[in-house]
């Protein structure tokens, strides 16, 4: 079988070929699964509740910034009693503004909490629809390593989503309530110039534009290459913890071969790759700190500066001028949003392409029949037989350019009961052959007719047990509730696995619990249960000592009703097979291209 390309150039290589994706193809794609949704209702009435607090705290700031005239022109007066009164007001104000606080900080949690319930469900739901997981895996290096979209990915859109909506809407509320305040109090601003008078009317308006605007702009500038680092960063941090995860998995091989300085290697270059984009990020983002923080600090005395000359000019009282500033420093608040959300901004550009390319090559995975240079026909029929014509299978698009096809000229049949063993050339990757017969490997030619899916059992070199009670394990997949206790415990006594019959409703780390030869024998248990017509097994007994093939061979030919297909190459089946299928090795020369 071709193995997913797990390097990282493929995966660039990938996402380079998916650069046609673009933005606004990737906000409709997940807008639409938002709408779909089931929880699009519950997001709607949290979007509609923060927009009510959002209105009304603007509207308190907006007080508050009225506030500021009576407030700072009773200091400069020395008004006692005004000054008292004045902080009472202010009581109220703030002690209104905290409760919307707290309320916003509340809902803003309920809101990315249920966007990320959706949007993680979403996917899982995508990935888990029937072969769609398996195909994308042997199809493409974005199945190599899901559940970093799956996680992560979906963790970051989900609350960078949240955090930017509810700060876009505040930061346009914002604008929208105190440009008019600033307008207001700036319409009738002059300066003098060379001797002379020139009217600007919404003088602090245009300041507060041009301000800000100068800041987003050249912010953007210093800062065009975040998203796309941040792409790659969150790339190469999937890829190390593949690497790490590949190696606790596979910690008795490597032990046993003392191989553990391999992948030491192997997972350090990881790290390595890890830290020279985290490298890249802490340049970028100094430089943009040299953006952000200088215009920071000037905004302190910017406001004050710009309103100055009206000031002096006597056009304004103190507490006016503090009005002025409040207003221009919520005006330039809001025209900022840009310039102080950029790495969110980056950060969420990165994951929303993570997913949406994700989310796409799971959808396409329903059409991979559609392949140009392939016509390999794959159809189901109630009852009858297996036909296969003039296959031809070759390695797919994840190949490392190393593995071999297959071929079987002519038409072969096999009907209901028979014992056939498929083998052939040594060079054969009889894999695909199995692949093909499971609806898995749409690559090569030739027409492949099977019976209803439902009548065939796949078993496939290394088996799976889920992480359940034994119950759940030997009626896996369908419920445990369809067979009754009489039923499992018959099916253990004809596999010899009387010692756990005790143990139907205890819940363990089965594969680690069993050796290879009892998963063998509880993979057969349950396939007495489901009762199929059809078992194809994908050199289930490679793996196994003599004796215990033997023995596994015996239960398997207990299926009399059943056809068994046996594709490997097995000395103890070819027993009890009378017949023997050949194949043909398709070399990578004889390949279309």
């Amino acid at each position: 079988m071709a193995e997913p390309a797990q390097t990282a150039d493929k995966t660039s290589e990938f996402e380079t070929e998916t650069a046609d994706f673009s933005f606004f193809a990737q906000l409709k794609m997940m807008g639409s699964a938002f709408w779909s949704s089931h929880v699009r209702t519950r997001l709607l009435c949290l979007a509609a509740a923060l927009l009510t607090i959002i209105l009304l705290t603007v509207y308190m700031q907006y007080r508050l910034n009225q506030w500021n005239t009576p407030f700072y022109n009773a200091l400069e007066q020395r008004n006692l009693p005004a000054f008292f009164e004045q902080l009472k007001v202010f009581a109220v104000i703030a002690g209104s503004l905290l409760v919307l606080n707290v309320i916003q900080a509340w809902l803003n949690q309920m809101t990315s909490l249920n966007m990320r319930d959706g949007l993680t469900r979403d996917l899982v739901d995508q990935w888990m629809r029937p072969r769609r997981a398996l195909k994308l895996a042997n199809s493409s290096p974005l199945g190599v390593n899901p559940d970093q979209r799956l996680h992560e990915d979906a963790r970051n859109l989900a609350e960078i989503t949240t955090n930017l909506s509810i700060g876009l809407v505040n930061a346009t509320i914002l604008l929208i309530s105190f440009v008019g305040v600033l307008w207001a109090i700036s319409s009738d601003f002059a300066l003098r110039l060379w001797g002379m008078e020139v009217v600007i009317p919404g003088y602090m308006v245009w300041a507060a534009l041009i301000y800000a605007g100068s800041a987003s702009a050249l912010s953007n500038f210093v800062g065009r290459r975040m998203p796309r680092l941040n792409t790659e960063r969150y790339s190469k941090e999937a890829e190390l913890r593949f690497a790490l995860m590949h190696a606790n998995e596979n910690l008795m091989p490597i032990t046993l071969t003392n191989g553990e300085e391999n992948e030491r290697r192997r997972i350090q270059q990881s790290v390595t790759a890890v830290l020279i984009i985290l490298r890249r990020l802490a340049l970028a983002m100094t430089n943009l700190t040299w953006v952000s923080s200088g215009f920071g600090w000037l905004t302190t005395i910017a406001p004050i500066l710009i309103a100055a000359p009206a000031y002096f000019g006597g056009y304004l009282t103190f507490g006016g001028l503090m009005m002025a500033v409040g207003a221009f420093n919520q005006v330039n608040t809001a025209l900022r949003w840009y310039i102080d959300n950029f790495r969110p901004i980056a950060d969420w550009k990165a994951a929303l392409y993570r997913v949406s390319v994700f989310r796409r090559a799971l959808l396409q995975m329903d059409d991979l029949t559609d392949i140009p240079g392939s016509s390999l026909s794959i159809s189901h029929s109630e009852g009858g037989s297996i036909v296969l014509r003039d296959i031809e299978l070759r390695p797919g698009t994840a190949s490392t350019g190393a593995e071999r096809g297959v071929i079987l000229t002519g038409e072969t049949q096999i009907t209901q009961g028979e014992r056939v063993m498929v083998n052939g050339d040594p060079r054969a990757n009889r894999h695909l052959l199995f692949l093909a017969l499971a609806g898995l490997w749409p690559w090569g030619k030739g027409e492949i007719r099977l019976p209803g899916l439902s009548d065939m059992l796949f078993i496939a070199q290394k088996g799976y047990l889920p992480d359940a009670t034994l119950r759940e394990v030997l009626a896996y997949p369908n419920s445990p509730d369809d067979y009754s206790q009489e039923q499992m415990i018959e099916a253990l006594d004809r596999v010899e696995l009387h010692g756990l019959i005790e143990k139907l409703s205890a819940r363990d780390r089965w594969e680690r619990t069993l050796d290879e030869e009892d998963q063998m024998r509880l993979r057969l248990a349950n396939a007495i249960l489901i009762a199929p017509k059809w078992i194809v097994l994908d050199d289930a007994l490679e793996t196994l000592d003599p004796q215990t093939q033997h023995e596994i061979l015996k239960l398997l030919n207990g299926f009399t009703d059943a056809a068994i297909i046996y594709i490997g190459r097995s000395e103890v089946f070819l027993s009890i097979s009378p017949r023997a299928i050949h194949l043909q090795a398709l070399t990578p020369s004889a390949e279309p291209h």
